[in-house]
């Protein structure tokens, strides 16, 4: 009988994590899975056999170290890396600290860099292994007012995840970024959505934005957090997975629109584009 893949997966308290790891544990699959409070991972989850919850501060490679060599002396190897933990920002770039927004990189991307580089020797001993990186649409389409970082920190995750697609195929590792839409996490709410604390009046279109988000957005989301962790779970059962897995209609005609603007301004402005080659 063929083994089953080991799965790690971050921020799986609540929302998109925790659904992941509770259909991989009732599909028999063997998970660690990290949050910030071990005691809260314990009792979202509950007690499995197959189940190890980890206590890990993300921005501390020594934490991170620590529970990735639990995992694989419990387990006896790592399978598949799901990078899940993260928070939204809201606020103009002119609002937000220094602190602020670099706090947000060091968890939406230095964060996941460090499971990514204490996985790494595992999966490369292996000769095998799956990096899904939960990114965002908003890694791909920016104009949100208000999200400036947020995105930035999501650019930058898609942006490291292409070139580690490309950095580890030829070690038999796969790499997969999904950028989900909007589902109904509690991703909107005051435990996930830190806002600025210096709000600047004159920015009317952010706050706007901000009220849309917390207000309307939160609890209407279209996307179904138990079909997205499906998803991620078949996608790693692939042999060929994709690098980019958009989930939810929104994030798909989002990308599209985006994919169209851009082709719009590459033609409109060929000519000045093109205009700037070393004359032979």
């Amino acid at each position: 009988m063929e083994q089953k893949k080991v799965w790690f997966v971050t921020g799986a308290s609540k929302g998109l994590g925790l659904s992941i790891v509770k259909q991989l544990l009732a599909q028999g699959f063997p998970v660690a899975a990290t949050s910030r409070s071990v005691d809260a991972l314990s009792k979202a989850v509950g007690s499995e056999n197959n189940f190890l919850p980890l206590g890990v501060d993300l921005t501390s490679e020594k934490s991170v170290a620590d529970a990735v060599a639990a995992t694989v002396k419990k387990f006896g190897r790592i399978d598949v890396v799901v990078n899940n933990a993260g928070y939204g920002l809201v606020g103009a770039l002119e609002e937000l600290t220094d602190e602020e927004s670099r706090e947000n990189f060091n968890v939406n991307v230095f964060g996941v860099l460090n499971v990514i580089r204490k996985a790494l020797p595992y999966l490369r001993k292996q000769g095998s292994g799956h990096i899904i990186n939960i990114s965002s649409i908003a890694g791909l389409v920016g104009n949100f007012p208000g999200f400036g970082i947020y995105c930035a920190t999501k650019f930058a995750l898609d942006g490291l995840s292409e070139a580690l697609a490309e950095e580890v195929k030829p070690l038999g590792i796969r790499t997969t970024i999904v950028g989900p839409g909007y589902f109904r996490t509690s991703f909107l709410t005051s435990d996930s959505l830190v806002t600025p604390k210096n709000v600047i009046e004159e920015y009317k279109n952010v706050r706007e934005s901000q009220h849309t988000h917390q207000h309307s957005y939160n609890g209407n989301q279209l996307g179904d957090p138990e079909k997205g962790a499906a998803a991620i779970i078949r996608i790693a059962a692939e042999q060929q997975p994709p690098v980019h897995l958009f989930l939810g209609e929104d994030a798909y005609n989002l990308a599209y629109g985006k994919i169209e603007a851009l082709k719009s301004e590459l033609e409109k402005w060929k000519e000045v584009t093109v205009s700037t080659a070393i004359e032979a």
